[in-house]
């Protein structure tokens, strides 16, 4: 995912910092003194005078303040699978529920970023989900401000040894068993095809009704279409628009998985050691749909998590540059937080994304199929013909009747033929020889000698 673009001025840093010395708690509704004729207090706290809280424009843009009328998350519990969320921001006061490290190189409660390059990652995507500001209506606040985060520590490339497939799937179980309501994972491979221990890992959170968020990835980083986990069918794939609503040429990518769009530039980010940066990529955008996604959770409890991704998706807001519903840049439109709260939505039986099981049953055929059981019926074969005589013994010294008959009678007649053979060309040889030499004349040579 794409890293930091620019830090914000350090006057803003200084505010977020001298705002934090008094955090007073988040009301959460009117006093029950005020009068009934008075205009009801926010839901939330809010500083006009904030520009951190200014700058968050898509609590307005995308009905979060709205939503919050309602609800702000409490009770749910959402799960950051990512480098890990800081200790030191005070936007995370009291935001933790847990946490742990499946990296081997992180620490037990995993709030210690893992990573040379990416610490801050997890920090800056638990802060759009969850963070809780400052005080006194200041400082970064997430979508869901009182809902739990969970923090767990995973390890990119070479900053652990242990296999990344396996990291996430014991990050999904542990998740899971931890009470995690949603789980967002603001992370892609770079490939359609998953591991096969992902099957069982994802599986395990869809029968566990959580419902899980994941980040489309970015063009810009070198991902020009959607990657898993954002490919396995059940998940919700988020892609991501800019300020305008407009996919984002570079903190996006395109793909038929893609289930929303949300915002992927301009965003805020608090670091691990609580400086606030400015970010882009759809790892922001997931997080702002997972936290969207507690809200729901925490307005109708009574809906399960396939119900949940229907409202959703269904009351999304068409993107104007969309051509096709679902459409391949903004999957069924631009996240609503607040008709995902107040529409009237006709509930399913089914994931409206996609079956993972089904999913395995067609494509994992080999693995799904039960192995054939051995038959328990005794093979019946026929006896073999009785012996009607046993042969006689003999002595092992002494020539048998068929060593005889075909051993040494054959090699008898053929070394007396050889020897007949030889003699017969031996004597024909004789009588070749003698028949020249009396053929010869004699050779008598008579000289004269002859005067000079």
């Amino acid at each position: 995912m794409k890293r930091v673009v620019a830090g914000v001025a350090s006057i803003v840093v200084a505010m977020v910092l001298t705002g934090a010395a008094t955090a007073p708690p988040v009301l959460t509704g009117t006093p029950p003194s005020a009068p009934a004729n008075a205009t009801p207090a926010p839901p939330v706290p809010e500083d006009p005078t904030d520009s951190v809280r200014a700058s968050e424009y898509w609590l307005d843009q995308y009905g979060v303040r709205e939503a919050w009328n309602t609800t702000r998350g409490a009770g749910q519990k959402i799960a950051i699978i990512d480098t890990g969320i800081g200790r030191g921001p005070v936007e995370f006061n009291g935001a933790i529920a847990g946490g742990t490290d499946v990296s081997g190189v992180g620490s037990s409660d995993g709030r210690t970023p893992v990573g040379a390059v990416d610490a801050n990652h997890g920090s800056w995507v638990a802060s759009l989900a969850a963070s809780r500001g400052t005080g006194n209506g200041r400082g970064m606040i997430g979508v869901a401000p009182e809902a739990e985060l969970l923090s767990i520590s995973v390890g990119f490339g070479a900053s652990t040894t242990k296999p990344f497939t396996e990291q996430i799937a014991e990050a999904m179980r542990w998740a899971v068993d931890n009470g995690a309501t949603v789980i967002n994972l603001s992370l892609t491979t770079n490939t359609l095809d998953w591991d096969r221990s992902w099957d069982d890992a994802f599986e395990y959170a869809f029968d566990n009704d959580v419902v899980v968020v994941v980040a489309a990835g970015n063009r810009g980083s070198g991902t020009d279409r959607v990657g898993a986990p954002a490919t396995i069918p059940g998940v919700l794939a988020v892609g991501g628009v800019d300020p305008n609503g407009t996919a984002s040429s570079s903190a996006s990518t395109q793909g038929i998985t893609i289930g929303l769009s949300a915002p992927s530039e301009r965003l805020r980010g608090v670091s691990a050691d609580g400086t606030l940066v400015q970010w882009n990529g759809t790892s922001g955008a997931a997080p702002i749909v997972a936290g969207i996604a507690a809200l729901v959770r925490a307005a109708h409890p009574d809906l399960d998590a396939d119900n949940v991704l229907n409202r959703l998706i269904s009351t999304a807001k068409p993107a104007a540059g969309a051509t096709t519903v679902p459409d391949k840049l903004y999957g069924y439109g631009l996240v609503n937080a607040a008709a995902a709260i107040s529409a009237r939505v006709d509930t399913v039986s089914e994931n409206p994304l996609g079956s993972l099981s089904e999913w395995i049953r067609l494509y994992r055929r080999a693995d799904a199929e039960p192995a054939p059981t051995p038959t328990a019926t005794a093979v019946e074969i026929p006896p073999l013909p009785p012996v009607t005589s046993a042969p006689e013994a003999g002595s092992p010294l002494l020539p048998s009747r068929d060593s005889v008959l075909y051993g040494s009678l054959p090699l008898g007649a053929g070394t007396l033929a050889a020897i007949m053979i030889a003699l017969g060309v031996t004597a024909a040889a004789r009588r070749i020889r003698q028949a020249r030499i009396s053929r010869e004349p004699s050779r008598t040579t008579n000289e004269e000698s002859l005067t000079s």
